[in-house]
């Protein structure tokens, strides 16, 4: 396994500066283009999965972390409160509070339910400069989170749900999970009162069937939740994604629905992650594929190599036709050297006068291993379909056999 940190910067994927200050990276071109990837394909695999996504502010009035339960709680992790025009802001460290407003915006009726939020957005940890570490661990976070307003006779489904859309993305993307979690409450005041044997019960239950440890003294202050953990290089155990039941956080806010006997109940929220901060799964994609992405993934898919100055018109009028690919061409050097660059790159095409008179392409795999000259239109639409994301097509779907995917390491 690779050191991200390492590799991160010698790839060219992000970069920090002691002026912006510690726990605060910044993304290179390249890293933007995995992260952004990352982003498109987490949020189709939502919308897919009956989540509609919102954007909500990263600030809050102190107020809705008292009512949250995070600032009496949490507020060793939060930044201090800034005073602004006589009302107390503070950077938030959770999006829940913000998605049980949007929840809380209308009468909700039982028909409605389960409501499951999505958001992709900015959280702020106050974390200790010792703490800090690449992308594992930084102080500005963007969260894949959401949230889902269910019924009780909902809660199991939809934590099953949210499980198993963790499992499918993991596939996607390569990651192993270290070990799956159970975090119970455990002694001392940081728990505030609840139905937590209701939760416990129902996550036991969701992770029925799979080798889970059971361990105190890890949930969130308003619930238990599943831990899905990821080891880095050396080793080290971090959370990636979650599932949490929260019945702590709905009364606090009142929120409500109307059941099909006309009555007024409480709903159940259930938290859900899955890739967790973007910036932490970045790390792990980098170690665990040592920068040769998935091709999906991958900042560079295509990597043009002309031969010579004059095929370079040719070169970039290709360029120009790929909108949906991320294509570069590679001018400076010896070929060999071009080659030997690009080796992480999931195809490679040298251009020379006989495929520029035939219009045609031959591409090298990223193992070395090369497909025969073929049209340019063919061979680049059979990059293209070897570049989409992982999504399950209708079996009535023919699919172009193109090129093999290159494997990731």
């Amino acid at each position: 396994m690779h050191d991200h940190r390492k590799l991160g910067r010698e790839l060219g994927l992000f970069g920090t500066d002691p002026l912006i200050g510690a726990g605060l990276p910044y993304w290179l071109p390249d890293g933007a283009a995995v992260r952004h990837s990352l982003e498109q394909y987490v949020h189709d695999l939502e919308r897919r999965a009956g989540y509609r996504h919102v954007h909500s502010p990263v600030l809050g009035k102190r107020e809705l972390y008292e009512v949250s339960g995070h600032w009496a709680h949490y507020r060793d992790d939060m930044y201090p409160p800034m005073d602004v025009g006589g009302e107390q802001l503070v950077l938030r460290p959770s999006l829940c509070p913000h998605h049980a407003l949007i929840y809380r915006s209308r009468g909700r009726s039982y028909r409605e339910l389960p409501l499951r939020i999505a958001e992709l957005g900015g959280m702020f940890r106050s974390e200790l400069s010792g703490a800090l570490g690449g992308l594992n661990r930084v102080r500005a976070i963007q969260l894949n989170d959401a949230h889902v307003f269910c019924t009780l006779d909902q809660v199991e489904a939809e934590a099953a749900a949210a499980l198993a859309l963790i499992r499918q993305a993991y596939d996607a993307l390569g990651i192993r999970p270290a070990r799956y979690r159970l975090s119970l409450p455990g002694p001392g005041g940081k728990y505030v009162p609840g139905n937590w044997d209701a939760a416990v019960a129902i996550l036991r239950s969701v992770l029925d069937g799979l080798p889970y440890d059971a361990v105190e003294g890890e949930a969130a202050f308003y619930g238990p939740k599943i831990d899905v953990q990821i080891a880095d290089s050396a080793g080290r155990e971090s959370t990636l994604s979650t599932v949490q039941v929260d019945f702590h956080q709905p009364e606090q806010f009142g929120l409500e629905y109307v059941g099909a006997d006309a009555a007024k109940h409480r709903p159940v929220m259930v938290h859900r992650s899955i890739i967790g901060s973007v910036e932490r799964a970045v790390a792990q994609l980098v170690e665990v594929h040592g920068g040769a992405f998935p091709a999906w993934l991958a900042p560079v898919q295509l990597r043009l190599l002309p031969l010579s100055a004059a095929e370079l018109p040719y070169a970039q009028s290709l360029v120009d036709s790929c909108d949906d690919l991320r294509v570069e061409i590679a001018s400076e050097g010896s070929l060999g050297a071009r080659i030997r660059d690009g080796r992480l790159v999931p195809f490679q095409a040298v251009i020379g006068p006989q495929e520029v008179a035939a219009r045609q392409l031959s591409v090298r795999l990223r193992d070395g291993s090369r497909v025969d000259a073929r049209p340019v239109e063919d061979a680049l639409a059979s990059v293209l379909e070897a570049v989409r994301p992982p999504w399950p097509r209708p079996a009535s779907r023919k699919r172009d056999p193109g090129f093999p995917v290159p494997p990731s390491r």
